[in-house]
């Protein structure tokens, strides 16, 4: 595989997004060689639904859009992030058993260390905001069959 690989969607800050986002990560890993039916494709498409969401949901219309970008460096490690216009950083808010949202940065901050990654949070040139996680990539190994030994 390439040294490097990278692709790139922008979509409306629109709740149906949210799906086509979580397609195209999914899609374009496959076609980057991890199986769209793995646990760390299911990892991905967890992530990207929060991260997606929050770029939705928390920009309070104000990010028309919403930029998801795909790095690939080296066959070693992936980058996932969201990018919108709104300056305003994801803040953590109190934990309340009765609460029904405000979780997903836990959640996509738990995924990612359990993946052996982390999640970053950074300010763009144009006064927006990248929320990104970076994970080591590791592609599965095909069964082998039983009786057969690997080379």
């Amino acid at each position: 595989m390439a040294d490097h690989l990278e692709a790139s969607v922008t979509l409306p800050s629109d709740p149906a997004s949210v799906s086509a986002a979580r397609s195209y990560v999914v899609g374009t890993l496959a076609e980057w060689g991890l199986p769209s039916d793995t646990d760390v494709a299911d990892t991905v498409r967890l992530i990207v639904s929060e991260l997606a969401t929050n770029a939705v949901q928390h920009t309070f219309g104000q990010s028309p859009t919403f930029t998801v970008d795909i790095a690939l460096h080296h066959d070693e490690h992936l980058r996932i992030g969201v990018t919108d216009s709104h300056p305003r950083f994801p803040k953590r808010l109190p934990a309340a058993v009765q609460q029904d949202n405000g979780r997903g940065m836990v959640i996509i901050r738990w995924l990612a260390a359990e993946c052996g990654g982390r999640l970053r949070i950074r300010p763009t040139r144009e006064g927006g905001k990248t929320v990104s996680i970076e994970l080591p990539w590791t592609l599965p190994t095909a069964p082998v069959p039983a009786g057969q030994q690997e080379p």
